[in-house]
């Protein structure tokens, strides 16, 4: 747990939360960050297999439509990745799991997220617990331990209870794609060269 509060503190500093704005308004002259922005902010191209994912992590984001993240919109999204409470994280990863919005994520959702997020974190150093698993892996293990009822979906309230029953699929299911440890990696990349 003291890991977790040190890596919160450096997620929230403040010299990194300024370097942040300065991205923004430096890729986002007009105030306005649009899609094909916010996928090369993140490195995504848009023919990967994670677009549909960030295109479905932006429209999330994009509380009013617009079809651009305006700057409270941006610091809206900053405070639920590096601040919201892990029911809230938890809703919003639901609905970005369930693609049909039907109110349950089904195994081929739940595989497609994790595909995609395996796909956006292909540079980034992966820690122990996911290294040696599959995408199919961890929905098939996710699903044992969370699906109650054993029907193959997860409702909003098996996959937030199953989160907090267990630290391991807690981990698995926020959509952690740690935008601020990318972030911290952009910057001292940039310093090198």
């Amino acid at each position: 747990m003291g890991q977790n509060q040190s890596i919160a503190k450096e997620e929230i500093d403040v010299a990194d939360l300024q370097e942040m704005y300065k991205k923004f308004v430096t890729e986002c002259p007009s105030g306005a960050l649009y899609l094909h922005e916010f996928k090369r902010f993140f490195g995504i191209s848009t023919n990967n297999e994670a677009s549909q994912f960030v295109d479905r992590v932006f429209t999330s984001f994009d509380r009013n439509g617009d079809n651009t993240i305006d700057f409270l919109e941006y610091v809206a999204a900053l405070n639920l990745a590096l601040r919201g409470k892990l029911e809230h994280k938890l809703k919003w990863s639901f609905k970005i799991y369930d693609k049909d919005g039907n109110g349950c994520v089904d195994k081929k959702e739940l595989r497609e997220i994790i595909q995609s997020i395996y796909s956006i974190k292909k540079d980034w150093k992966r820690d122990q617990d996911t290294q040696l698993l599959s995408p199919d892996d961890i929905c098939e293990r996710i699903f044992q331990l969370v699906d109650e009822n054993g029907d193959g979906q997860l409702t909003l309230h098996e996959f937030v209870e199953g989160a907090r029953k267990d630290r391991w699929v807690s981990k698995m299911l926020q959509l952690d794609t740690n935008p601020c440890t990318w972030f911290m990696e952009q910057r001292r990349k940039s310093a090198l060269f």
